[in-house]
């Protein structure tokens, strides 16, 4: 974790900023849902469970910060402040205090845990600018918070019919880090989907921990369990949706000769071990990365709305299959048919398992 240290970034616009000395914290106008106006602009922001490193959720997070960061000239080193939770999540509302008490705007929560208490929050601090991935505000009447929502299902729609298009066995599985509303998004549009190929194909599903157990998304241990039960029971393919959780369900089939489908990153690239590299199918690809590099610009830009959810999926690019390593290569034309299908509104992805 970083310490917080104060640097002017440097905002599209006309002029050029100079930078202050790192007692010189300057946040930006909220004005209805944030602005730079020509102010200074230090990210904030705060993790989900696991921290960075996660190689899915968070570190997408964290790799749209630093593009936007980079983009608007300023220090990736010295212009983002990054907080992590405690084991049990507990702290999460001290988090984002911390950041906005230490003058960071905007503050980005990462995950839906956050959609909890980031309304009080954000009514605390209303002239700090707020976003939070994963849960909805509109309900909220937060003018200076805006949350960053993706349509998961569609995303798994397509993951579902890659594995029931490349499956040799004709049985498969998901693995959810906790069973939430959120996480069961992702077996519902992973189901269907490979139920659209195949009715009649055999599907294991099972979540690492139950709703409020927030340990599901950062046991690698545990996801290998999991997904090993799955390949020994003759699965030949596993989804996971479980964060840091998913390096166990790589493992797992590593060691069983299976293949994995990744989340979120195009965990392909970032998994950093060619032999769990090697099993990556494909990665269902959640753009946390664009969303945020967007809100931070559009902030940068005087550009928040707030009080609203911003909708990423299909039609957006928001969600989609990652074709590194060229394992569904083959597959495309009926990838893309489905994602068109589901584009033109002709299937319709359930949300609830």
């Amino acid at each position: 974790m970083r310490g917080m240290k104060a640097a002017a970034l440097l905002l599209a616009g006309s002029m050029a900023l100079a930078a202050c000395a790192s007692d010189e914290t300057d946040t930006g106008s909220a004005d209805g849902g944030g602005s730079a106006g020509g102010e200074e602009l230090m990210v904030g922001l705060a993790y989900d469970t696991g921290g960075r490193g996660d190689k899915s959720f968070n570190d997408s997070a964290y790799a749209g910060v630093e593009a936007a960061v980079e983009q608007l000239g300023g220090d990736v080193s010295e212009d983002i402040q990054e907080l992590s939770p405690n084991d049990d999540g507990s702290d999460r509302a001290e988090l984002l205090t911390q950041l906005a008490e230490q003058g960071y705007d905007p503050v980005i929560g990462v995950g839906f845990a956050y959609g909890e208490i980031i309304g009080d929050i954000a009514a605390e601090y209303p002239e700090t600018t707020f976003a939070v991935v994963d849960s909805s505000v509109a309900e909220m009447g937060a003018e200076n918070l805006t949350g960053l929502l993706f349509a998961e299902e569609e995303g798994s729609f397509l993951a579902g019919a890659a594995a029931a298009l490349k499956t040799n066995t004709d049985h498969i599985g998901f693995v959810g880090g906790v069973e939430n509303p959120l996480i069961q998004k992702f077996e519902a549009g992973y189901v269907a989907g490979a139920r659209a190929v195949n009715p009649d194909i055999v599907i294991d599903t099972q979540y690492i921990s139950p709703a409020g157990d927030f340990s599901g998304f950062g046991d690698p241990a545990r996801g290998q369990i999991v997904a090993q039960g799955m390949f020994d029971a003759g699965a030949d393919i596993v989804y996971h949706a479980a964060g840091g959780s998913g390096q166990g369900v790589f493992e797992a089939a590593a060691d069983s000769g299976g293949r994995a489908i990744g989340v979120d990153s195009d965990q392909y690239e970032t998994v950093g071990d060619p032999a769990l590299q090697a099993v990556i199918m494909t990665s269902m690809l959640k753009r946390v990365d664009n969303a945020v590099e967007s809100f931070i610009t559009d902030y940068s830009e005087g550009a928040v709305e707030g009080g609203q959810d911003i909708v990423n999926d299909l039609s957006t690019e928001g969600v989609g299959l990652s074709t590194s390593g060229g394992q569904i290569d083959d597959i495309q034309t009926q990838i893309e048919d489905f994602r068109q299908q589901i584009i033109d509104g002709e299937i319709e992805v359930p949300t609830i398992p």
